[in-house]
């Protein structure tokens, strides 16, 4: 099956490339800059395309012969519907590494489009939110009557440019948890809670993560809440305010803002992403008060996103999913985290 990589010319999309390569794999190179596009893949003897989301024209002609699209290309919630619009089109599969809780409720508002064309929509299929998701999967299960998941993370090592753009749009909407059943606008920071993290506990603040959607898919679960242990986030939670969050909505600061992101970001190197990793921890609680919790460790947040979006496209090539919008516990089932390189489940004795 011909498969292709949208945006291999962007910090995680080429890391997805060159894990390809390295596992012998020659997917299709793709994105807007062709001159990029044409630097990165002629060396490595690669089919390169260049095309524009504004233009379906384009897209089509570009998934022309492609089975599966690893759509890397964010901020999503620009580029994700064209190119979602463009593979329900074709027929193609597609899968994409968001983290961002509109574009999944966007992309799973979809599943029956996507059951009639027979393609596979796949979001989230990188850090974001392959570990939260089966991790929320699996206590799930051990706790079928759990109404409450609190799912919580900290990560090392750095972060790249698409991921700090999509974090800068997020923080103009706000805090975002799930409550019975329904999406909701909260302050920032409006649970705190400290965290056995394996390493050990550490304080965690709220924050909006695309489990808020997806998790419910995929637990049933009505109430979620996601946290983050991250420097400075406790203290500036507590400080955030209405202004502040009015401020990054309005349009000039969101363009200066992405646009100093461009400038002086790069992303990690590999040394500092071999030399760090993430930890995730999710607890689901009973109306009775009985809870079900598990932990993971897991590499580097983009070495796990490279290695994941890979598997996921080897599962779509050998037929493992059926065509709908499914998150990657619902396409791969609660286990799927346990296949990938260095990833470690610790569940607490009984």
């Amino acid at each position: 099956m011909g498969w292709m990589i949208y945006g291999a010319n962007g910090y995680t999309g080429r890391l997805v490339a060159e894990r390809a390569i390295d596992r012998g794999e020659r997917p299709v190179l793709a994105g807007r800059d062709a001159e990029q596009i044409a630097a990165f893949a002629a060396p490595r003897g690669l089919e390169h395309r260049t095309f524009d989301l504004r233009d379906p024209a384009a897209v089509d002609a570009g998934l022309r012969g492609i089975d599966i699209v690893a759509h890397c290309a964010g901020p999503f919630s620009s580029t994700s519907a064209p190119m979602v619009d463009a593979c329900l089109r074709a027929g193609v599969h597609y899968v994409d590494i968001t983290g961002e809780i509109d574009v999944f409720e966007s992309v799973f508002a979809r599943h029956e489009e996507a059951c009639r064309a027979g393609v596979v929509l796949l979001p989230g299929a990188g850090f974001d939110v392959v570990p939260t998701d089966c991790l929320a999967a699996m206590v799930a299960a051990a706790l079928p009557e759990a109404t409450q998941l609190d799912l919580a993370f900290q990560a090392g090592g750095g972060i790249s440019r698409g991921t700090l753009k999509s974090a800068l749009e997020g923080a103009a909407v706000g805090g975002r948890a799930r409550i019975d059943g329904e999406i909701r606008t909260v302050p920032v920071g409006w649970r705190r809670r400290e965290i056995p993290f394996p390493s050990g506990p550490r304080r965690a603040t709220s924050l909006p993560w695309g489990d808020v959607s997806t998790a419910f898919r995929s637990t049933g679960i009505p109430n979620i809440t996601t946290f983050a242990h991250l420097p400075g986030l406790d203290h500036a939670g507590q400080r955030w305010s209405g202004l502040g969050q009015r401020l990054l909505a309005l349009g000039p600061v969101q363009y200066v803002g992405k646009a100093a992101i461009t400038a002086l970001v790069s992303g990690p190197g590999p040394r500092r992403r071999a030399a760090s990793w993430s930890e995730i921890f999710a607890e689901a609680t009973a109306p009775d008060g009985r809870t079900r919790s598990a932990a993971l460790v897991t590499p580097n947040t983009y070495d796990f996103t490279a290695d994941s979006v890979l598997r996921v496209i080897s599962g779509l090539q050998t037929g493992e999913v059926t065509a709908g919008a499914h998150t990657p516990s619902t396409a791969f089932g609660a286990d799927f985290v346990r296949r990938l390189h260095g990833t470690k489940v610790i569940e607490p004795a009984r």
